[in-house]
């Protein structure tokens, strides 16, 4: 938050303490500061995930078989990061637009491959 909406939201708390505004119209002045503060993000279309998964493979490097091999559907993924960004500090940090404007153009095909040498293994995420 920026020093101004601190500056905003300590005006409200004091308004509200010293009762010239009650506590509804307090919560709702913060509720709107809070909300203008956060960095809008581009929304997916629900046709743009409509029948789409996100495949997750872990090959094994020696053998070159799957150790792990799952998808899941686009949609879950979409609220999953949406979730994820406001609970895990790490991901706030990412800037998840780029992944989801792709899945808005209607990407497909492999979006990252990570190999660990030491570990013998392959992570490989695809778009379905």
């Amino acid at each position: 938050m920026a020093a101004s909406g601190k500056q905003e939201r300590a005006q409200i708390l004091k308004m509200v303490s010293e009762g010239k505004i009650s506590a509804e119209e307090g919560a709702r002045l913060l509720n709107a500061i809070a909300s203008h503060d956060r960095p809008e993000r581009p929304t997916i279309t629900n046709e743009a995930l409509r029948g789409r998964w996100l495949r997750f493979r872990v090959l094994d490097l020696v053998t070159d078989k799957p150790k792990v091999n799952f998808s899941l559907p686009m949609g879950l993924v979409s609220v999953g990061l949406r979730l994820g960004a406001q609970f895990v500090p790490e991901l706030a940090d990412i800037d998840l637009d780029e992944f989801m404007t792709a899945i808005d153009e209607g990407t497909q095909g492999k979006i990252l491959e990570v190999e660990d040498p030491e570990g013998d293994e392959r992570v490989e995420i695809f778009i379905e």
